[in-house]
C-alpha cells in the first residue's frame, strides 16, 4: 500500500471540518484546547496512540477502495486542502470528491456496539456540512467501515439553515482566537439526518423480535376473527339503543355514535336479560 508523503498543514490558521466538530459540540474542555492551539499556546494533541484515530488513518484506502467498488464512483482531489474563496479563515480537506455528483466524500472508522446509520451521521454532521459549504457542494457521502466487518453508505444533502449556524458559530469563535477571550460552547443541535429506508435487516439473531414475532403469528387469525365480530355486532345493535347486554358482553353507543364494548359477568348479563 502506497503512502504519499504530504507537508503538513499550519492548522493554527485555519478553521476546518474535524474543528467545526468540536466547535458545534457539547465538550466545553475540547473547545478550550481546540482553541488554545488555534493561538499557539499549546502544542496539537498526538493522536499517535489513539487507536480509534489510527484504525481511521489505516483503514482510510480501503475504504476509499472498498466504496468505488461497490458504487462503480471514481473518488477525486483526494485530501485536496481548499480554502473558502472569500473566509480565509475557512476551509476544508475532505478525504475526496465523488467525481460524478461533485459530492463530498468522508471514510470513517467506527465501532460496531450501538453502531447505526443515524448515530453516524449525526456524529459527523457538522464536519459534513462545513466541508460542503466551503466547497459549495451540495451534498455528501459518509462511507463507514464498522469494526464488526460491516460497511455503510450514508448520503447527506445540504442544509443551509444548519450551516448558517455553524458558520456564524465558527465566526464567534474565530473572533476569541483573535481576541484571546476564552470560548464558551454555542448549544446548537445538530439537525436529525433523514437517512433513506432502503435496508432489508435479518432480525433471526434476536430473541425478543423470536418471541413477538411468535405471538403475532399465534394470534393474528384470532385478532382478525375478533375485529370480525365486533363489525357484526355493530350491525346488530338498534340504531336508538345506548346499551346492548347478552351473553357476556356490554355494547354501549357514546354521544357522538361511537360504540364500544366490554366483557361483563354472568350475573350482570343475566340480570340484564
Amino acid at each position: 500500500m502506497t503512502r504519499r508523503c504530504k507537508k503538513p498543514l499550519d492548522r493554527r490558521s485555519f478553521i476546518g471540518g474535524s474543528d467545526a466538530r468540536i466547535i458545534m459540540g457539547d465538550d466545553e474542555a475540547a473547545l478550550v484546547r481546540l482553541w488554545q492551539e488555534k493561538r499557539g499556546e499549546v502544542d496539537p494533541q498526538d493522536l499517535s496512540r489513539n487507536l480509534i484515530v489510527q484504525l481511521g488513518l489505516v483503514t482510510e484506502e480501503l475504504n476509499r477502495q472498498w466504496y468505488e467498488a461497490n458504487t462503480g464512483q471514481v473518488i477525486t482531489d483526494i485530501q485536496k486542502h481548499v480554502r473558502h474563496p472569500t473566509i480565509r479563515w475557512l476551509a476544508a480537506t475532505p478525504d475526496g470528491r465523488v467525481q460524478s455528483s461533485g459530492a463530498v466524500f468522508e471514510s470513517k472508522f467506527m465501532l460496531p456496539w450501538y453502531f447505526s446509520e443515524e448515530a453516524a451521521a449525526e456524529k459527523h454532521m457538522s464536519q459534513l456540512q462545513h466541508n460542503m459549504w466551503v466547497l459549495a457542494a451540495r451534498s455528501a457521502v459518509l462511507s463507514v467501515i464498522t469494526g464488526g466487518g460491516k460497511w455503510v453508505e450514508i448520503a447527506v444533502h445540504a442544509d443551509p439553515l444548519y450551516q448558517h449556524l455553524i458558520l456564524t458559530a465558527e465566526r464567534k469563535f474565530w473572533r476569541c482566537v483573535e481576541t484571546g477571550e476564552p470560548p464558551h460552547l454555542f448549544g446548537v443541535e445538530p439537525p436529525k439526518p433523514r437517512i433513506e429506508d432502503v435496508r432489508s435487516v435479518d432480525m433471526s439473531s434476536s430473541n425478543a423480535w423470536a418471541e413477538f414475532a411468535g405471538i403475532f403469528a399465534r394470534t393474528k387469525g384470532a385478532h382478525a376473527e375478533h375485529e370480525q365480530a365486533k363489525a357484526e355486532l355493530k350491525s346488530l345493535m338498534p340504531d336508538d339503543a345506548k346499551e346492548a347486554v347478552g351473553h357476556g358482553v356490554r355494547a354501549k353507543r357514546s354521544k357522538s355514535g361511537a360504540i364500544s364494548f366490554d366483557l361483563v359477568s354472568a350475573e350482570e348479563s343475566n340480570a340484564a336479560d
